[in-house]
């Protein structure tokens, strides 16, 4: 049975949400920014994009959209291990790019980390290629 996938709620999916964050590795790290503070900003912006895969009411993958009113973002695409390479990224990454087109976002960017360069091929597959940038990041708190 194919996972359902829904639009996260604050706070009942968080706990579970943060489980797969922790567990799917590489890739994906949790750090102060998923917090549930951090979480509850982010929902006060379109919240329809941060979505949630359950099966039998276990939430076994997520994924955040953003989008500023130009571009939108792709962050936290993440699958438990035990049920990777089933389709659930897959719905999840669909899902979210068809939720960005629908609020008129006509390009998109997703980061994958250094240590998770397995997926690059993955990406590819779906229509995403390299954009040859070089991305900068500082925490500011």
């Amino acid at each position: 049975m194919a996972p359902i996938i829904r639009t996260f709620q604050f706070p009942e999916d968080y706990a579970g949400c943060a489980q797969v964050w922790k567990n799917s590795k590489p890739g994906v790290t949790f750090n102060q920014s998923d917090e549930p503070a951090e979480i509850i900003k982010k929902l006060a912006y379109s919240p329809e994009l941060i979505l949630v895969a359950e099966d039998g009411g276990r939430i076994i993958g997520t994924v955040i959209g953003g989008f500023d009113g130009r571009r939108g973002m792709i962050y936290h695409l993440a699958v438990l291990p035990e049920y990777q390479k089933q389709g659930t990224g897959k719905a999840l990454l669909h899902e979210v790019e068809k939720r960005l087109q629908d609020l008129g976002c006509l390009k998109a960017y997703l980061m994958v980390t250094h240590d998770n360069n397995t997926l690059v091929p993955y990406y590819e597959n779906e229509g995403w290629h390299n954009h040859d940038v070089i991305l900068m990041a500082k925490e500011l708190g």
